[in-house]
Formats: structure tokens, sequence, C-alpha cells
């Protein structure tokens, strides 16, 4: 059907000059993709009153000093996820609450436009790789499908910089723009420097050059000067890293994190796993292969390109393949190479499999996108040969080749809407506004005791420090772990003991004001079954003394010292409790 032909053509036609609306069309439409699954992710945002991503509840809590600077005084939680923010990162929320914007609606809109920079750079970088409009905007659908199914972009901790940065960074270096591409490089070292490690890997590979069955080095200037200027930003970025000696080093050695239970097979962040297979390709933190790789689905459709290549014949577009696209396989092989650096020096570089995490992701887009391409051109390419006879007729090969199309078309596009709750980023929604409010009215040197969950949550919505926190028990740099590890065991043993002068101590010792328990956090249940407190060293002591039908001394505290109280958990005042402990 010569409406098969046109349609065939629309989709798979090239860059040109004369195609310069074609290609504005894909990029808008483009981008339009973008922005809405952006403005949806923004509706869970704003949802209610109190609602912060996962993830932001530690790497943005801080950031409200940004607008008091009274707030978190001396918060030794507070201080360490301030030291081990970026420079850029941390810059750029300083500026936005210098003109006014408060952290917390900063943090739930920036993913909006993290978004958009991330589509128009993918669109870009695989038109470069594959010069067919229809195909940079697969990957960018694709790409942003991932982004808002999975917790990265959401949580605008450091990592969600990756995709906007590092995917300029691609592009700029595949079009030979040095000053842009150094520009990215900088960004990167600022933004998440694990990643500038994984830039001067390809830096340094493109020197490389395969020839004639033989690896040699490159002909081409260019990539000596991109290497050389490269690595000089790097290691100008990466030299206040390297320099700062921060009192919450250093990192746990191998040998030391494998004797410590949150590192376990079971713990809660667990790394050491007895099995090579998920040890080394899909633990998390340890594995090369992150278990969203193939998120959406439709990502696995990337596998089927070394096939399409192999029918080349099958497939004409195939031959339009631009020599960039290497750029992937050399990505691939910086990111492998830190990778196994960082395995080689447990934590000092942070998690191996962040290393190849995001990589991998990059060239699962791309390289879908670009076999979803081969298959529509190749289908509407044997349609085509239809004999011309009846060029308006029906005949099977047209409708096979429409009902492809359309498959992949809905495949690709309406994906989402198969998925249950899109987009599934990890907002997380505090259920006690009475609670943070109360909290709010109470001083702000205010420092609060509680080994309930909704601790998590006070830092973010009441702004009031928390001696401890499931959510802040951040194991890989010993000066910081050992420490709030210590905080933990006393706040344990304080909360089960029967011995006045345990429970007054700690109390005066760390300057508790407020003790926040669940109601049923001092039963024998509760302890066992808390699955948190289980690494630390009090909690089998708690567990001896609650059996032995000892009670502890806040039982009787509860009903007398309470100043506010739901459902849930009960808060006491400490100038209170000491009467008890007397």
């Amino acid at each position: 059907m010569v409406l098969i032909a046109r349609l065939h053509k629309f989709l798979t036609a090239t860059v040109d000059e004369k195609s310069r609306s074609r290609t504005i069309f894909w990029l808008m439409l483009s981008l339009t993709f973008a922005a809405v699954y952006g403005v949806l992710g923004i509706a869970q945002a704003f949802s209610a009153e109190y609602v912060v991503q996962d993830d932001a509840r530690q790497h943005v809590f801080w950031m409200m000093r940004f607008v008091d600077g009274q707030l978190f005084p001396n918060d030794f939680i507070a201080n360490y996820f301030q030291s081990i923010a970026p420079a850029g990162y941390s810059t750029l929320y300083k500026l936005a609450a210098t003109i006014g914007i408060h952290p917390l609606f900063f943090h739930k809109i920036l993913p909006l436009f993290l978004g958009l920079i991330s589509t128009y750079y993918c669109f870009g970088l695989c038109l470069e790789m594959l010069p067919v409009p229809m195909t940079g905007f697969i990957a960018s659908l694709l790409l942003n499908q991932h982004m808002w199914m999975t917790d990265d972009l959401a949580s605008t901790t450091p990592r969600a910089f990756i995709y906007p940065i590092f995917l300029g960074f691609l592009y700029y270096l595949s079009r030979s723009s040095l000053l842009p591409c150094l520009g990215a490089i900088a960004l990167i070292g600022l933004f998440y420097p694990p990643y500038a490690l994984v830039a001067a890997g390809i830096l340094v590979l493109r020197l490389l050059s395969w020839e004639n069955g033989r690896l040699r080095l490159s002909g081409d200037r260019t990539n000596y000067l991109f290497c050389t200027t490269g690595l000089g930003v790097i290691f100008l970025v990466m030299l206040p890293y390297a320099l700062d000696k921060s009192e919450f080093g250093p990192t746990y050695t191998a040998a030391e994190a494998k004797q410590m239970g949150v590192f376990a097979a079971d713990g809660r962040n667990a790394f050491f796993r007895p099995n090579p297979v998920d040890y080394w390709l899909t633990g998390r933190g340890s594995g090369m292969f992150p278990k969203s790789l193939f998120t959406p689905v439709t990502h696995c459709v990337g596998l089927f390109l070394p096939l399409l290549l192999l029918f080349r014949s099958s497939f004409p577009l195939a031959s339009r393949i631009n020599s960039k696209i290497w750029l992937l396989l050399q990505l691939f092989l910086a990111s492998l190479a830190m990778f196994l650096a960082a395995h080689a020096t447990i934590f000092k570089l942070y998690q191996p499999g962040r290393y190849t995490a995001y990589s991998l992701r990059f060239v699962v887009v791309f390289i879908s996108a670009i076999a979803l391409t081969l298959i529509i051109d190749g289908v509407g390419n044997w349609a085509s040969t239809t004999e011309t006879k009846f060029p308006d007729s029906a005949t099977p090969k047209n409708l096979v080749a429409l009902i492809t199309t359309a498959t992949i078309a809905i495949a690709v596009v309406l994906y989402p809407c198969l998925v249950e709750k899109f987009p599934t980023v990890g907002y997380v929604e505090g259920k006690m506004p009475a609670l943070y409010k109360f909290f709010q009215q109470k001083p702000k040197n205010s420092l609060i005791a509680s080994i309930a969950p909704e601790a998590d949550n006070l830092p973010t919505f009441s702004q009031r420090s928390v001696l401890v926190g499931k959510e802040y028990a951040v194991p890989y740099q010993k000066g910081y772990y050992s420490r709030f590890r210590q905080r933990a065991i006393d706040l344990i043993r304080a909360q089960y003991t029967a011995d006045k002068s345990v429970l007054q101590n700690f109390i005066n010792t760390y300057g508790i004001d407020f003790w926040m328990l669940d109601r049923n956090a001092l039963t024998l249940k509760y302890v066992e079954d808390y699955g948190w407190i289980e690494d630390f060293d009090a909690t089998p002591e708690a567990i001896l003394a609650l059996k032995q039908g000892k009670v502890p001394i806040l039982a009787q505290a509860m009903t007398s010292c309470a100043v506010f109280e739901n459902q849930v958990l009960v808060v006491l005042q400490t100038s209170c409790i000491a009467k008890f402990a007397s």
C-alpha cells in the first residue's frame, strides 16, 4: 500500500538538510513525553503536605541550614551528610535557597528539568550513532521511562545528575566539541565524582584504535587533545576530594567490613554474598548488572542487535550506523575497569556496582532504540518488495509490516500504562502531621532519641535533630559509623534498662530533650522482630532482660512524662524522665 510506503519513509528517514523540520518534530515529541512524565512525578511529590523522596531524607534535609542557619546545631548526622555532598550539588541547592527556593520544594521540581536536559542529550547522542530522528525519539522515550520507574532521578541526590551531565559529556565528545566537553567533565566531578573516573577511562581508551586486526595508537590528534585537557580538568576537580581530611573517614577496609553484620548477605547493606554469581553479577552494590537494567522490559530488544547486524542485508539502515557507536563499547570498558578497581579497593571508590549500573543503562537504551529502528526498517523494506501490480492493495506483507510497526509503537509509547502507579519513584509520605508540627514548635537545638521508624522523618518534616535513625545508618566511613553505632548501642541499652544510673547517664551524656517510643516498643516481641536493631550489641542484652521479666524504667514514665501521643507512638520529656531515674 502507498500508505505503508509513506509511513515507512517517514519513520526511517535519515537526517539531512531538507529534513531539519522532521528532526525538530521528533525532538519536540521527545521533550513532550519527558515533560509529561516529569509533571506526573511532580504530582506525586505534591500529593500531600508531607512528602519527600526516600533518599532525599539523607541528602537534602541538612540543606535547610541554607534557609535557617540555626537549624541542626552541632548535629552529628547533618554534619556528616553535608561533608559528603559534592561541591556542585550543595552549591546548586544553596544558590536556589539564596533566591528563595526552599530545598524541599527544589528537590521536588528539579527532576522535571533534569529529565528534559537528559532527553535533549540522549536524542542528540543517538543521532550521532544512527542519524534517524525516530531512533532518537525511541531512545529518549526508553530513557525517560527508565528514569521514572526507578528512584535515581526523583531522588535529586548527586546520582540524579549523572543522566543529564554524563549524557552531555558523551554527546559533546562524539561531536568533538572540546570546550563544552571539558565543561561537562568538570560538572561530572562537581556533582558525581565517581563518574569523572569513568570519563577519564573513556578518554584514555580513545587513544587506541583497532586496525588490520591489531590494537594500535590512534592517529587522530583530536583524541590526544581531548585526553590531555580532559584529564587535566579531572585532576583539578578531583584534587579537593583526594586532599580532604574529613573527620568522618577513613572507609572501612575489606577485612573490617567482612566482620560487620550490616554487610553480611542478610544485612541492611548486604555486600559480601557467598554466591559468586550474586556477588559479582547481580548483587546490589557489588554486582556488575543492576536489577533495573531491563526496566522497562522493552530494553530487552537491545539484546537482539548483534543478530540484526549479522543479517544486515535484510536491514538497510544498518549501513547508516556511524562508527561513533563504538563510544558505547568504550563506555562499558571504562566502567568495567572502575568496577574492578572499586572491588580491589573495597569502599575507597564507593560501591563497585555504581560504576557499571548507569553505564550499562545508557548502553542498553541506545542499542534497544537502534534495534527497534532496524526492525521497523526491516519489515518496511520487506513489505516494499510486494509486487507493484497492485500498489494500493492490502497484501499480507503490508499487513504484517503495519501490525509489526503498530505493535512496537504501542509497546514503547504505552508501556507506562501497564505499570501500576507510574511513575514509581520512591516518594515517602509522612503520616503524622501533628507530630511534625509538635516538634517544629520546640527549640531548634532539641535532640530526640528514638529507634522508631518515624525518627527517619523528623529531620525533614520537623527540622529537628535525632540521635540516630535507620535511614542515617550509612556504614562506609569508620569515623561516622563507629560513632553512630555507639550512639545506637547506648540508646538501646538505655531504653530497655532497669538501672536508673544507666538511663540518667545516657540522657546527660547526649543532652537528650525528648524520647519518642512506639507504643509497643518496650515489649519483647518488638525487640525480637525489629530487624534494624539486631546488629547492635545492646539488643541481645535487652532481649535477655525482658525475658527475665525486668521492667524498663521508661515503662514507668510513659504515662506521667508523655507530652505528645497518638495511636502509634508516645513522646516523653526527658526532664520528667529524670525524676524516675533519680
